[in-house]
């Protein structure tokens, strides 16, 4: 059932990897996110009015807007599957609220933001089929699809791809003392850029063993609340020695982190952003902290930080500004 009035919806920040996740895990936070409002228009096709808190960065052309793009892909979605009549367009707006080039899934949130503004005009859609609209905006940014951003931006809590064709996203536990800090450096690392460096790196058969270990421990610690063994799954002999170049201080903000008591850290993504996890709500703001006064001394780097539980609700409608 179609409907008329103007819908606003909030599509979380995320973080991927989680060490030895590479591509294949997720978990989304409570705040930063995107907001994006979506009206129906009698001017066929998708129209992006307006972009804000993206200092001019982002353009307003929905073929190179990720929000458009996906906010497309949810129309053609639903044209193929239900004949039933709609207004021929859609109007958005954005909100950017979180940094871009952050690794902190700034390009997902926006997807999944449009796909699901568009999916509440239209009614409402299914889980898998928000999670592959929005994976077309991703697809345009990157130049390939990988859902460890998007699948925890959609169904909330902590995620695992096991498979991507055909795509399967499984939830996993989410232990009720685990909180999560994250200090974003005002630095910026392009995706692509990242990707590349890991493409392009050849591995050995003993460092894919370790991660196939970091990660079954990983996911068996999250069963089993077993936040010590969380902590000493979070480890990656892969991807994070690859990237950590690109992060000025990382390395001394992760020791402080750990001998500051967090349960583990690494980057989120790409990076510049670190992700750290604690046990309590004052632990993870001094974990905040410290790192965040850690990327000052050693780098010269100002930090923004969010702290909090693991947001288990994921993207959804919210009420109008």
């Amino acid at each position: 059932m179609l409907t008329s009035e103007s819908v606003r919806v909030f599509a979380p920040a995320t973080l991927s990897n989680l060490g030895p996740g590479f591509d294949v895990l997720g978990l989304a936070v409570e705040q930063p996110g995107d907001y994006v409002t979506a009206e129906w228009s009698d001017t066929p096709g998708v129209e992006i009015v307006e972009v804000r808190g993206d200092g001019g960065q982002l353009t307003t052309d929905p073929a190179r807007n990720v929000v458009g793009i996906a906010a497309a892909a949810m129309l053609r979605s639903y044209d193929s599957r239900v004949p039933e009549h709609r207004p021929p367009g859609v109007r958005l707006w954005l909100d950017k609220r979180m940094p871009l080039a952050s690794g902190l899934g700034s390009s997902a949130a926006s997807s999944v933001g449009g796909a699901l503004a568009v999916a509440e005009l239209l009614g409402g859609v299914t889980q898998d089929e928000l999670i592959a609209c929005a994976l077309q905006g991703e697809r345009a940014v990157s130049g390939s699809i990988h859902a460890d951003n998007v699948a925890p931006c959609v169904a909330g809590g902590i995620v695992l791809i096991r498979s991507y064709n055909p795509l399967e996203v499984l939830s996993l536990p989410v232990p009720d003392e685990l909180r999560v800090a994250v200090v974003h450096p005002h630095t910026a690392v392009v995706t692509a850029e990242a990707r590349r460096l890991v493409a392009e790196r050849r591995f050995e058969i003993a460092q894919a063993v370790a991660n196939l270990g970091q990660l079954g421990a990983l996911v068996t610690a999250l069963h089993r609340s077993d936040l010590k063994l969380l902590g000493r799954s979070i480890s990656d002999a892969l991807v994070e020695p690859v990237r950590a170049p690109l992060v000025p201080g990382f390395s001394e903000v992760k020791q402080t982190a750990l001998e500051a008591g967090a349960i583990g850290c690494s980057l989120s993504g790409s990076g510049p952003s670190v992700f750290a996890f604690a046990q309590s709500d004052d632990q993870v703001e001094a974990l905040a902290d410290r790192m965040a006064t850690r990327f000052q001394d050693v780098a010269g780097l100002e930090s923004d930080s969010y702290v909090g539980k693991i947001n288990v609700r994921g993207a959804h409608r919210v009420a109008e500004e």
